[in-house]
């Protein structure tokens, strides 16, 4: 969280500091949970890019010290309210009766037994209560077998096995690349550390399991999409409330998830083919014969044809244009997949995109967590040793 004017008027980014998340990402953890119910029946979690440890930070909260928020919380207040209510008015002498539903104790913490959360990122995290912190590169196959020990102590990493002997139940992925403002690019990027989270996220959940990471929203949504539903029975692409409206992130949500038959899941070979992709596409290719009548079924399925057909275009001032035609019937529509696209909680939610007017007398806090290690330390250190900002005359002042 940073400390800009903007900042500070984020309604987000100020609760975040009063109610002591890390970072204002917290929320949107919370409301995706209360949207989906991920956290219901969930002991193991794996949370992946998880700097500077807001999620993971969540994940103990909830799962460990069992304290509850957002629409949780306020049932329970409401069931001890009514609880109350009822001890107050009943006869005298007479038991009072529990409403069905109704819970006593909302502000006493159940902690849960048995549970194992571990995050991984290539930055540095601050010690979290009952969090195993990994600092690894999610990319790299080294990083399953270290995965596979922090989650059973008992693996033996000589098996070279990358499948977990105990499975998780969630996945978390809230990583990001640095953008550089070509939205292209970014949502290239994005998309191969998505695939990354994916393969490491495979080689651990369990059937039934879910998987919850970010994406950057583009033209090819449907396609991943259509691929994800490939592994999980439902996919939705979410947007919390506190993720801004003007930011092209939202979130993917996998649940229930289902291998197809005979799949095993390892980074050296991702998906389950992993580089033997395109000798498999190609060696499909070329044992097919090609036929007019293998051309004709796919111009009325809509399909392209097995070896594209170039047009060159050239123009007037000599300049040749190549394109590839297409052999599809135009009287059909091309179908699109859309992908189920919710947005998690309602209007009496502060507008993440607002600027709130401070209040008088308002006291900044400082952040709970600073970051360990930011990239600009450099930068900071080279400012510093010349003087500030503005260079020695600031220093003199």
């Amino acid at each position: 969280m940073g400390k800009s004017s903007k900042d500070k008027r984020d309604a987000y980014y100020r609760l975040a500091k009063e109610q002591g998340w890390r970072a204002r990402s917290a929320f949107k953890l919370l409301q995706l949970d209360e949207e989906f119910d991920l956290f219901a029946n969930v002991t193991r979690v794996v949370d992946l890019c998880a700097a500077p440890g807001s999620w993971s930070q969540v994940l103990s909260r909830v799962l460990i010290e069992g304290e509850k928020f957002g629409r949780a919380a306020w049932q329970d207040r409401e069931a001890k309210f009514r609880q109350q209510m009822l001890q107050v008015f009943r006869p005298n002498g007479s038991e009072a009766k529990q409403e069905p539903g109704l819970q006593l104790g909302a502000d006493e913490l159940k902690p849960r037994k048995h549970v194992k959360i571990v995050s991984i990122d290539l930055q540095p995290i601050s010690p979290l209560a009952g969090i195993v912190t990994l600092r690894a590169d999610i990319t790299h196959p080294a990083t399953v077998p270290l995965l596979l020990k922090a989650l059973d102590p008992d693996y033996d990493s000589s098996t070279k096995s990358q499948q977990a002997a105990h499975p998780v139940d969630l996945v978390l992925s809230d990583g990001a690349p640095d953008v550089t403002g070509l939205h292209d690019l970014d949502i290239y990027v994005q998309s191969q550390l998505l695939f990354a989270a994916l393969n490491l996220a495979l080689c651990v959940l369990k059937p039934g399991g879910k998987f919850v990471a970010k994406i950057f929203r583009g033209k090819n949504v449907d396609v991943l999409y259509a691929q994800l539903k490939i592994f999980f029975e439902k996919v939705h692409v979410a947007k919390p409330r506190s993720s801004r409206a003007s930011s092209v992130e939202a979130f993917i949500v996998c649940l229930n998830f289902q291998p197809p038959k005979n799949f095993s899941a390892s980074l050296e070979e991702p998906l389950g083919v992993g580089y033997r992709l395109s000798n498999i596409t190609h060696d499909t290719s070329t044992s097919l014969p090609l036929t007019a009548m293998t051309v004709l079924q796919n111009s009325e399925t809509g399909a392209w044809d097995a070896v594209p057909r170039l047009a060159r275009i050239t123009d007037g001032d000599g300049i040749t244009d190549v394109e590839i035609e297409d052999h599809r019937p135009s009287k059909r529509d091309d179908v699109r997949w859309i992908a189920p696209f919710i947005a998690c909680g309602d209007l009496s939610a502060f507008d993440s995109d607002a600027s709130y007017r401070l209040p008088p007398g308002h006291v900044s806090l400082d952040p709970i967590q600073p970051p360990t290690a930011p990239p600009y330390r450099r930068a900071l250190e080279l400012r510093k040793a010349a003087g500030g900002a503005y260079g020695n005359a600031t220093a003199k002042e």
